[in-house]
């Protein structure tokens, strides 16, 4: 995953040993001030802990910071996101296979659970995996132990799960879509990411700190927001998060010239942002108004937009609207990440 957020807690400088703690995490509102304090607290525990927001609130740069301030910081930490594996690939990518159990077994192979002994295995969507692969996992957090598929061995493992979802775990399991005992297996600790438009006091930091990194790396240091285009950051609600604001951040650098960043330079959903109809409207003036507004969009915004709506369609379902719009499911949630858009933004 991309860096959701940047800089530190409250804006340190880098150079202080705590900051770095808490790299790529920026935040001075109270809501974020109680995450640090939380992460303070649990990451030298070995407790299994839960995150819970948004896609886009920097839940797996929390996870690397829990992992970071833990006594298995000389471990690896090993991301995976699970709604991003084939769902026929998740059970062999995690827990790994023995020489022979599937056609292309060749050779043996360890999984991932096995390459994050001694360290933590971050599960992120831990929502999408298939209920098959919930009761290995469960079984390697009750026993500390692993087998690989078509292997009748068992393997010790020494790991600490940190798992994310952007889902409703309890409702998922009461659902059946999830299982209950794994649900309280992961819910040891939870910490919930406020989402941006609930903090909206850090959205100046947050785009300052991207600006002085994307200037850093484009070799434009001095780079600075003009007053009408920090405003309008600070008005908008940022549906995608701070993964949203570091992309508009990114494209106004590229888009600018000289010292000055302007409101011209910011992506378009940002300078105007779009309101919902009220329904009020005739459903045919409401389409022309709709395609007349689209004339001035880029091809990427048509692409985030129709993908936005066609999992609408599909009531979230990546399955089902990967299919319609011709693409794998993995390809989607790379374009998912990429807009900053989550299957619940339908």
């Amino acid at each position: 995953m991309t860096s959701n957020t940047g800089g530190t807690p409250s804006g340190r400088r880098s150079s202080d040993p705590q900051a770095r703690l808490y790299q790529d995490i920026v935040g001075a509102s109270p809501k974020m001030q109680r995450i640090f304090r939380l992460i303070a607290k649990v990451a030298p525990t070995d407790s299994t802990v839960l995150l819970l927001g948004e896609s886009g609130t920097g839940k797996e740069l929390v996870a690397r910071s829990l992992h970071v301030q833990s006594r298995r910081s000389q471990g690896p930490f090993v991301p995976v996101n699970v709604g991003a594996l084939p769902e026929n690939l998740v059970e062999s990518e995690l827990f790994g296979y023995s020489r022979g159990a599937f056609t292309g077994a060749t050779a043996d192979r360890a999984g991932l659970v096995e390459a994050a002994d001694g360290g933590t295995l971050f599960l992120d969507e831990i929502g999408d995996m298939p209920l098959a692969t919930q009761v290995k996992l469960l079984r390697t957090l009750e026993r500390n132990e692993v087998r690989r598929l078509g292997d009748n061995a068992t393997r010790v493992v020494d790991l600490r799960v940190i798992a994310a979802t952007h889902r409703d775990l309890r409702a998922e399991a009461a659902a059946g879509r999830f299982r209950e005992d794994l649900f309280w297996r992961l819910n040891v600790v939870t910490i919930e990411l406020p989402p941006l438009r609930d903090r909206p006091e850090d959205v100046g930091l947050i785009a300052s700190y991207f600006l002085a990194r994307e200037a850093r790396l484009a070799g434009r240091n001095g780079l600075q927001f003009s007053p009408e285009a920090m405003e309008l950051m600070q008005r908008y609600a940022y549906p995608g998060n701070v993964r949203e604001l570091e992309n508009a951040v990114r494209h106004a650098v590229t888009l600018s010239e000289g010292k000055i960043i302007r409101a011209a330079d910011l992506p378009a959903e940002i300078r105007t942002p779009r309101l919902l109809p009220t329904g009020d409207e005739p459903r045919a003036e409401r389409s022309v108004a709709a395609a007349a507004d689209r004339d001035d969009w880029s091809l990427a915004e048509v692409e985030k937009d129709h993908i936005r709506r066609v999992l609408a369609r599909h009531r979230g379902n990546a399955t089902s609207a990967a299919r319609q719009l011709g693409i794998s499911r993995t390809t989607l949630w790379r374009k998912l990440k990429e807009y900053g858009l989550r299957r619940t933004d339908a």
